[in-house]
C-alpha cells in the first residue's frame, strides 16, 4: 500500500512537470486571427500572449470601426488560444492521473 502511494506521487509529480513543459511549449504555438475582410489581423500564441497586429490604413480613418474590429478579432483569437491552451493541458492532465473510479469525468 505504501509502494502504491509512494508510485502515484511520483506519477503525480512527474505529470506536474509535463503540464509546466507543455505551458512552456504552448509559447510556441501561434494562433492567427483576422477580419472577415483580411483588413485586421492578430497573432496570439496559445497561452494567449498577443505577439501582432496588423491593421490595415482603411481602417485608421474611424475610430469605432477600429475598436469594433479589434474587439471582435482579439475575442475570437482568445477563444481559439483558450480551446488550444485548456486542450492540450487536459490532455497531460489525464494521462498523468492515477486510474481513480469517478475522476475520468472531471477531465
Amino acid at each position: 500500500m505504501f509502494g502504491d502511494m509512494m508510485n502515484m506521487m511520483g506519477k503525480l509529480k512527474e505529470t506536474q512537470q509535463k503540464i509546466e513543459a507543455t505551458k512552456q511549449r504552448l509559447h510556441t504555438v501561434l494562433i492567427d486571427e483576422q477580419s472577415h475582410d483580411g483588413l485586421l489581423k492578430v497573432t496570439l500564441t496559445a497561452n494567449r500572449t498577443l505577439k501582432s497586429v496588423t491593421i490595415d490604413d482603411s481602417l485608421l480613418a474611424d475610430k469605432e470601426q477600429l475598436e469594433d474590429y479589434l474587439i471582435l478579432v482579439l475575442n475570437k483569437a482568445i477563444e481559439r488560444a483558450s480551446s488550444v491552451n485548456e486542450t492540450e493541458l487536459a490532455a497531460v492532465a489525464k494521462e498523468g492521473m492515477p486510474n481513480i473510479p469517478g475522476m475520468d469525468k472531471f477531465f
